[in-house]
């Protein structure tokens, strides 16, 4: 019975934030459908940025809603991710070609690594260019929500890092359409231009959409090609991570070798390539997606304080935007290749 009422009581403890954190999601919709240019999950990480700034709601943040917060910062995150799996088809990547595969992946890892050696270079703290390097490279966000559960990353830690490819992703939205007819790219060029160079799958759709379906179409498997290296970076990561961690006590826990989720990922995907999979249960799982990942960016948003961002944090948006213009000229030199 006491067993059953402490269970009882942690689930209590989780509603208030998890409440909140769904209904963030539910005004992220209305924003997007409001102002569809702005894309749902961006819209997510930005309320919870802004919620995180008010002074009259720091104290339920870090409070009664922290726990609720923190699972769906965590725990409903890595259940969209396993989820984001059911949008990738290998035969819809493998229809890109091959040459346009290899520059992709050549991409997240040139980008990965070179955001890894700029954030050294301006001595970020603990893991932030890791997770910079991850939201840059690979897929925003939620891939830097992937990433800092693999290594323990602290809220601190993990919350700068979201808000720079969120600011970053977001302007691309603007930027990109700019730089499209004086760069002489047709509709297709620049829509794989978006689909490798743009953070956030949202993001992708916000910046490619305006040149077209065809544009569009060429974005997201381009893009979701760069969501396949998800797995196989955390799981790099997870077997570094465990080799390095020491610990006096052998019957300490160590990160696994594949996370559960990064393998839940996986299947997902197999699944969605190889299983005659009915369109309604793919919507429902993309519906879901949305939902879970909205409110875990919505409580990894809440994390962020502006003003210690703003006061020590020169170093971190120096990265951020550098990142952002090596993955952009990458990008762009892998249209003109493949073209």
């Amino acid at each position: 019975m006491n067993a059953a009422a402490a269970d009882t009581r942690s689930t209590l403890a989780w509603l208030p934030g998890l409440i909140a954190a769904a209904a963030a999601a539910a005004a992220a919709w209305g924003i997007h459908w409001l102002v569809p240019a702005i894309p749902l999950l961006t819209a997510a990480v930005a309320l919870g940025i802004i919620v995180g700034q008010l002074p009259f709601a720091r104290p339920a943040i870090t409070g009664s809603l922290a726990p609720g917060l923190a699972v769906a910062s965590r725990r409903l995150m890595r259940i969209g991710i396993v989820l984001l799996g059911l949008k990738l088809s290998l035969v819809d990547i493998a229809k890109l070609g091959w040459l346009t595969i290899l520059t992709t992946v050549v991409i997240v890892v040139l980008t990965f690594v070179g955001t890894i050696g700029l954030g050294r270079l301006f001595r970020l703290p603990g893991q932030q260019p890791l997770l910079v390097a991850t939201g840059f490279s690979i897929c925003g966000a939620s891939a830097i929500g992937a990433m800092s559960g693999v290594v323990r990353a602290k809220d601190e830690e993990t919350a700068t890092p979201v808000a720079l490819v969120t600011l970053c992703g977001t302007l691309a939205i603007f930027v990109l359409p700019v730089f499209w007819h004086p760069l002489g790219l047709t509709s297709v060029q620049f829509g794989h231009w978006a689909g490798a160079g743009v953070h956030d799958v949202g993001q992708v759709v916000a910046t490619a959409q305006i040149a077209g379906s065809a544009a569009l179409a060429v974005a997201l498997v381009v893009k979701l090609t760069r969501v396949l290296m998800l797995a196989p970076m955390v799981a790099l990561t997870s077997v570094v991570e465990r080799r390095r961690h020491v610990d006096p006590d052998p019957a300490a826990k160590r990160p696994p070798i594949v996370p559960l989720f990064v393998a839940g990922f996986i299947a997902a995907m197999l699944v969605r390539s190889f299983l005659p999979v009915p369109p309604a249960v793919l919507n429902g799982a993309d519906t879901l997606q949305t939902l879970l990942l909205a409110m875990a960016l919505f409580g990894l948003g809440s994390a962020v304080r502006l003003r210690t961002l703003l006061g020590t944090g020169w170093r971190a948006l120096a990265v951020g935007l550098l990142s952002w213009v090596l993955i952009a000229a990458l990008a762009l030199g892998a249209v003109e290749l493949s073209s």
